[in-house]
């Protein structure tokens, strides 16, 4: 088991990411005890983080300002793929927990992988506080009682910023099959012109 980082490491922002991203959950549950047990409110928020946007960091800083530490959950690749579709994600999971990891409002990162229980994280760190966004697919009254289960308090944050991943990919795809189409148009009209 990788050696044991501490409170003050945690807090440290010159601490290299290979401290604060927590692979193993049973090492994220102690840690996370002991920052309760120093009277640290915990934070916990989660996504896929894909194209990294203003917004994100608008909301991961807002997120951060309802308690001491705030831990970020990172949708895995396959986790992503079954929520959002073949496509996702762009940026492959190892790149975005890096990415994540240089927001300063980051305290520590997890990898969120499992598809079967995406409360598996809310119900190992018991988070103080839990932060969602408002434009979540899934969020209605009876999912917010279910994720209060796990956590002493909800808070659905407006989106921070206009920008969306979801619409970037979406200019990019158009973007792309529109050059395609130009190019087979211009090499068909040059086929026919040769004819």
């Amino acid at each position: 088991m990788p050696k044991q980082i501490t409170i003050k490491e945690i807090l440290d922002n010159n601490t290299p990411l290979e401290k604060r991203f927590i692979k193993d959950l049973s090492q994220l549950e102690i840690i996370v005890k002991l920052l309760k047990e120093s009277n640290y409110r915990i934070v916990l928020t989660q996504g896929v983080w894909d194209l990294l946007h203003i917004g994100h960091a608008a909301y991961l800083e807002k997120a951060k300002s309802y308690g001491d530490i705030l831990i970020v959950g990172v949708e895995s690749d396959a986790l992503t793929k079954k929520r959002k579709g073949p496509s996702r994600p762009v940026v492959p999971e190892k790149e975005r927990v890096g990415i994540v990891s240089h927001l300063r409002s980051v305290d520590i990162l997890v990898m969120q992988n499992n598809l079967n229980d995406l409360d598996a994280l809310r119900k190992v760190i018991k988070p103080d506080v839990y932060i969602m966004s408002k434009t979540t697919k899934d969020l209605n009254k009876s999912r917010i009682e279910q994720i209060k289960k796990y956590c002493k308090e909800v808070i659905a944050l407006e989106p921070q910023a206009t920008t969306s991943t979801t619409a970037r990919v979406r200019t990019l795809m158009i973007e792309g099959a529109q050059k395609l189409t130009d190019e087979i148009k211009k090499l068909t009209d040059d086929f026919i012109n040769r004819i």
